[in-house]
């Protein structure tokens, strides 16, 4: 091999290693959490998406359920994710950490249930990088299918089915 590509495959070695390490060092950005039933306002930046949003790039529509307990069902899908882990969970909000497979990129992932409307309200923002090419947009709407389809199942199995009239004889 010439020296010129073992130089590229070094800097490219040192590169990915770099954004390994950085990575892993990256922490929770501050205002994370519910305020006054509010998450926090994503950045400028495309990676981020919010049910509550006020523009339209980075706006998300929530979840309405009827369910007495979403956020079980919730705490459910995450356990279903690989490489995610639940960094903080009450009573009405759960935020998890998923990771990217190759690089290990840190996305912050939140759930508040409103507790007067049952609406589920959701941010997932990337905390490294500028653009996620959907990433997170794609990831809550999989959520939202999961979750529709928990329910769904769920309720089908509380339901009775009807009584069959029982023939005299």
């Amino acid at each position: 091999m010439s020296s010129a590509v073992l130089v590229v495959i070094a800097v490219l070695a040192i590169g990915a290693g770099s954004l390994f390490v950085a990575s892993l060092a990256s922490r929770p950005p501050a205002g994370l959490g519910v305020r006054g039933d509010r998450l926090a306002a994503c950045p400028s930046s495309p990676n981020c998406v919010s049910t509550q949003a006020e523009d339209r790039d980075h706006w998300i529509r929530p979840i309405d359920t009827d369910h007495p307990d979403p956020l079980i069902v919730i705490r459910q899908i995450l356990q279903q994710f690989p490489r995610v882990t639940v960094v903080s969970d009450t009573a009405t909000y759960v935020h998890a950490e998923f990771r990217s497979r190759l690089f290990r990129f840190p996305d912050d992932v939140e759930f508040f249930c409103s507790p007067d409307t049952g609406r589920i309200h959701f941010r997932s923002a990337s905390r490294l990088g500028h653009s996620d090419l959907g990433v997170n947009r794609a990831r809550m709407e999989e959520i939202r299918e999961r979750f529709l389809r928990a329910v769904t199942a769920d309720s089908a199995k509380t339901t009775t089915p009807r009584q069959q009239p029982v023939a005299a004889g």
